[in-house]
Parts: structure tokens; C-alpha cells; sequence
């Protein structure tokens, strides 16, 4: 979600009085691909010709089944390993080949049939189209006028655009999730962290979009910790903003010790994340998320690469979370990984600009927008966290999405998993609807009693 249609006035016309503008929409005959030779939401319709990749023909239909796997029948088409990933190299990315190398053993790549399973609502798809024209950059990049729903930047001409399209998906538009967090040490002992979370885009309140509040807002969102018992209670709000640096992300946290509420300007950028050991800082979580301004974008095109696709046996509900985690990385025999087209996206820190990491390589899919993998380097420029998003098609809410979110550290070998929901019943609720009353200090201070 980026903007009510009732806000757009007052948004173009406060960004377009304060800032200049980056880069201005697609013409109208170049949007016109948009359902012909590209798909609806911008990625290119037809397969390759090695015929490795299929056409996309509409991804799957919508079924209240969500967890049954359309794929179950299927075997890997091959197997990537330490010894074979010289042959592959060109469809993996630095951080694959370094796992790869760090775990000879153990870590391997099952690579099966590629479906190109995304879909998104009708309406989403008409908004993108609009946008295609109508959306710019404004602010040098930190904000985007002329925008509705989601992906503003279907046709793409560089890195930053990119990059938005991927912060500003469709995720539903309102959900309440159950998962959890799990940080991993190197010989694979952990303790799940458990979640709540809720999250709503202002156009999908239930109630009218308010704009002295909901102007430059993202979306809403509200995080519990329910165990373990030692930091049960502790809650976080966010107003998450569009252009961060007119209005900086705001944010609360409850601490059920102290029994406060206090604002929390420190959940930006590199401030470690919740409940995360230290193993992933803020603008990690949904593999980047924040302010872009600190570093360069750097569009380098597309290629083909191996990555976490159609994870439905990853989702099973019969798997307990001691059957997927293992030293060093997730169970090997429940990851699938296909070949498809992504953008790639290079990150460089601005000079002065401080953060832990120095360069980050983005792998983002083109059918979905979301980022599949990120390589993290550290200042000495050496590879450090390599990022995976494992996803599936929530076929009951048309949204393609997570359902492992990995962190791998390649230089401690511990690691962090995110999003995991095997345990909790439905995990992802796309069903609920929230006020504004829910998501304000008063309400997270109520959730920490």
C-alpha cells in the first residue's frame, strides 16, 4: 500500500513543494505492456529460451486450501553441492557459493521444476498499471508521489525504484501473524522466540482514511513477544512512514519490566532487532525495509538464479521446528529452489554514512517484487550474512509471501530464522481488520499487561 486515492492530492502536492523529483513515470504506450508482453505487475510474461523458465500464464488460483502442496509429486531435477557448484555458478549468488563452501557436507540446494505461481487481486493489478504513469521518486529517492495500493515502479529504470516496488508489495493489506523467531547457534541448539504480530495498511483500516494520521504512513504495526517467559510482555509499535527523513519511522516500545511506554527512535537502520541475538539489525526484517538514504542504488539488470520458490513442503503443518532448524542452516530435504529471472541491485554505503554493512547485493523476483536473496558484506568488504526468503502463494488471500525468513551468518555460523509458523495453527490470519485505536501507545501499553 502507498497512498489512498483521496490522499494523493495532499501527498503529491506536499513532496512536489519540498522536493525534486528523481524519476517521473513510464509513458503511457510503455505502460501499455503492462498484461501484454509483461505481466501485470512488470516482469517479462514469456519464458527463456533454454525453456527452463515457463511462461507466466495467471499464477494459481485462489483456494481456501493453503497449505496442501500443488507440487507434492514432484522430484528434484538435480541436487547442487559443494562438488557440482562450479557448474551452476552462473545462476548463484556469492552468498550461495559461500554457503555451499562453508558446509560441504551438509548444505545443498534440491533444485525441482520452475512454476511461476504469483497472483495478486484484480485490484492490485489495475492500481499498478496506473502507477506505472502517474508514480515518481520525490525527495532524492526517499519518497514517491502520484502512487496507489502497491509497486509503484512496474517498469523500472533503476536500482532505488527497485527497491521500493519490493518495500511496497501487496502483503494483503491488513494481517494479524503467529510465528516464530528462532536464533540458531553454531552447533544448533536454539530456543524458539514466539511472535504476535499485527499489521495494516491505512486503506485497509476499517474505518475512513483519516489524513492528518494516515498521510505518509506504510502501514501500521504492532509486535508481542508471547515466549519465552523472559521476555514475554515487551511490545513495539511502529508508524512506518513513507519518506523517512521529512518523518522519521515512529516508534514505541512497552517493556513489561519497567511497565513503560517510551518512544523508540533507535529502531532504524542497524539497531539490533528484536529478540534477535544480535543476529540481524532493524532494516533486515522482510529482507530491507526502512529508509533507502544511506546508501547507493546501482541497478546492474536481470539474470537467472537459483532460488526459494513454491516452499510448501518447508510450510508442512506436521513438521515441528527441531526437524527443519540443523547446525548451520535449515534441513536441506525440505528447501526448494527454482530458476527464476530476478533483478539484481547493488547497495553501497554513501560515504559518511554509517552502517555495519558496507555493500549489499539484492536478488529480487520479478514476479513477486520480494527479495529472494541478499549477500551483506562487512567494511573490510568481506562477505558476511548471506539472506534467504523461502515463500509460497497464500492461495486463500491471492499473496505470494513468506515462509522462512534466514539470516546466515558465514562468519560465526549461527544463524537467524524468521517467520516460521508450523507450530501456531494458522500462522497468517489476512482476515483480520484493525482501527487506529489499535495501533497507538495506549493500546501496546494495554497488551503488556
Amino acid at each position: 500500500m502507498i497512498s489512498h486515492p483521496k490522499a494523493l492530492l495532499i501527498t503529491s502536492a506536499l513532496a512536489l513543494s519540498i522536493s525534486s523529483i528523481v524519476q517521473a513515470g513510464v509513458s503511457s504506450q510503455e505502460a501499455a505492456r503492462l498484461g501484454q508482453d509483461l505481466t501485470p505487475i512488470g516482469a517479462e510474461k514469456a519464458g527463456n529460451a533454454a525453456g527452463t523458465i515457463p511462461a507466466w500464464t495467471g499464477g494459481l488460483s485462489t483456494s481456501t486450501d493453503r497449505h496442501t502442496n500443488p507440487y507434492a509429486n514432484e522430484k528434484p531435477s538435480f541436487t547442487i553441492t559443494a562438488s557440482n557448484a562450479n557448474q551452476y555458478k552462473d545462476s548463484l549468488s556469492p552468498g550461495q557459493l559461500a554457503m555451499l563452501a562453508k558446509y560441504p557436507d551438509t548444505f545443498k540446494m534440491n533444485v525441482y521444476p520452475t512454476h511461476r505461481s504469483a497472483a495478486l487481486p484484480q485490484s492490485i493489478y489495475s492500481s499498478i498499471t496506473k502507477n506505472a504513469t502517474d508514480a515518481e521518486l520525490t525527495q532524492q529517492g526517499n519518497g514517491i508521489s502520484g502512487a496507489t495500493e502497491a509497486i509503484p515502479f512496474p517498469i523500472p529504470s533503476d536500482g532505488l525504484e527497485v527497491i521500493w516496488n519490493h518495500m511496497t508489495r501487496f502483503r494483503g493489506g491488513s494481517l494479524e501473524r503467529t510465528f516464530v523467531q528462532v536464533p540458531v547457534q553454531a552447533n544448533g541448539s536454539f530456543t524458539a522466540v514466539k511472535i504476535n504480530e499485527k499489521m495494516a495498511w491505512p486503506t485497509y483500516l476499517s474505518e475512513p482514511y483519516d489524513p492528518k494520521s494516515d498521510d505518509n504512513i506504510l502501514f501500521y504495526f504492532v509486535q508481542k513477544v508471547e515466549a519465552p517467559s523472559r521476555l514475554t510482555g515487551n511490545v513495539l509499535l511502529v508508524h512506518e512512514t513513507m519518506n523517512q527523513i521529512t518523518q522519521p519511522r515512529q516508534a514505541w516500545t512497552y517493556n513489561a519490566g519497567q511497565r513503560r511506554v517510551r518512544r523508540a527512535p533507535q529502531v532504524a537502520y542497524d539497531a539490533p532487532g528484536t529478540a534477535t541475538d544480535g543476529q540481524r539489525t532493524t532494516d533486515n526484517l522482510d529482507m530491507f525495509n526502512g529508509a533507502p538514504d544511506r546508501y547507493d542504488w546501482n541497478l546492474v539488470g536481470k539474470q537467472e538464479l537459483y532460488i526459494p520458490y513454491n516452499s510448501f513442503k518447508l510450510a508442512d503443518r506436521g513438521l515441528k521446528y527441531n526437524q527443519i532448524l540443523q547446525a548451520g542452516h535449515l534441513n536441506p530435504e525440505l528447501t526448494r529452489y527454482e530458476l527464476h529471472r530476478v533483478w539484481k541491485v547493488e547497495a553501497t554505503l554513501k560515504e559518511g554514512a554509517r552502517h555495519i554493512y558496507a555493500k549489499r547485493t539484492f536478488y529480487i523476483d520479478e514476479d513477486t517484487w520480494q527479495a529472494a536473496i541478499v549477500d551483506h558484506y562487512d567494511g573490510r568488504g568481506e562477505l558476511w550474512r548471506v539472506a534467504e526468503e523461502h515463500e509460497f502463494q497464500y492461495r486463500d488471500a491471492n499473496v505470494p509471501w513468506t515462509v522462512a525468513e534466514m539470516l546466515y551468518d558465514l562468519q560465526s555460523g549461527r544463524y537467524l530464522a524468521g517467520s516460521l509458523t508450523n507450530e501456531e495453527g494458522i500462522g497468517f490470519d489476512f482476515t483480520k481488520r484493525f482501527r487506529h485505536k489499535d495501533f497507538t501507545p495506549q493500546a501496546i501499553r494495554r497488551l503488556g499487561k
